[in-house]
């Protein structure tokens, strides 16, 4: 796949999947511009020709925008979006305190639609687009604790605002999708199960044994989705959520 001349920004960029992508897109010709909330320079500050990182508060839409018209300006039309900015959390529905939830819903939810509405204007001019949002596993199966069998997987496992949240993202996906079709602009989601990375470093072990492929995925497993959905050969799929997740659920 051939990304030469591309202009993509992708957000999270300084996590483990957003630091492979960004690199690999790079690596293939595409201008990107890799934003985080955690770290790099303020965009404000920056040369995105050449930045490798700025920083970027996802949940502020004035922020964002101008983010996007400083890209459009210096490098031209985003035609790549990919949201892998998020935050993993845990709480059962009992315990969770609603500041967590305001929080994980404002920077997985808000987060992924802000970045969305502020490329749609200039990818329907260029007649061209391509998004991909991250989404996840538990935004289809509700969670991988099983408390019935184990009371304290719930407790140590269970992630009701992430599960949520991606759940949202999933759904908006098919929304941009179909209102996106006619003006060449395609929207999908790629949902990863569990990946060897920091944010799964507690992930059970009892849970591991549930993955059919017998392993944790990889960084790699998912950017090679990202970058098929990113594609320009894949203008005719859309709204679609692609599971990476070693058969641990299939739909």
């Amino acid at each position: 796949m051939d990304y030469r001349g591309r202009v993509a920004l992708v957000t999270g960029a300084a996590g483990a999947i957003g630091t492979a992508l960004t690199a690999e897109l790079r690596k293939r010709g595409a201008n990107v511009v890799g934003a985080d909330g955690m770290t790099g320079k303020p965009w404000t500050d920056a040369d995105l020709r050449t930045e490798p990182l700025v920083r970027l508060n996802v949940t502020d839409r004035s922020s964002v925008q101008g983010l996007v018209a400083r890209t459009e300006a210096q490098l031209g039309p985003i035609d790549l979006l990919v949201n892998v900015a998020g935050v993993v959390s845990f709480g059962t529905a009992e315990a969770l305190p609603e500041i967590e939830w305001d929080r994980v819903i404002d920077i997985n939810l808000k987060g992924t639609f802000l970045a969305c509405q502020a490329v749609i204007p200039g990818m329907k001019r260029a007649g061209f687009g391509r998004i991909v949002n991250i989404g996840s596993v538990v935004g289809k199966n509700a969670g991988n604790a099983r408390p019935w069998l184990d009371a304290g997987e719930q407790q140590r496992a269970g992630n009701l605002a992430y599960g949520v949240s991606k759940a949202g993202v999933h759904a908006m996906t098919g929304f941009l999708a179909k209102e996106l079709a006619a003006h060449g602009i395609t929207a999908n989601a790629v949902a990863p199960g569990p990946i060897a990375t920091a944010m799964t470093t507690n992930f059970p072990e009892a849970l591991r044994t549930l993955v059919p492929v017998g392993r944790m995925g990889t960084t790699a497993d998912v950017v090679n989705a990202i970058l098929f959905l990113a594609g320009r050969d894949a203008g005719f799929i859309t709204g679609e959520v692609l599971d990476v997740n070693g058969g641990m659920w299939c739909d």
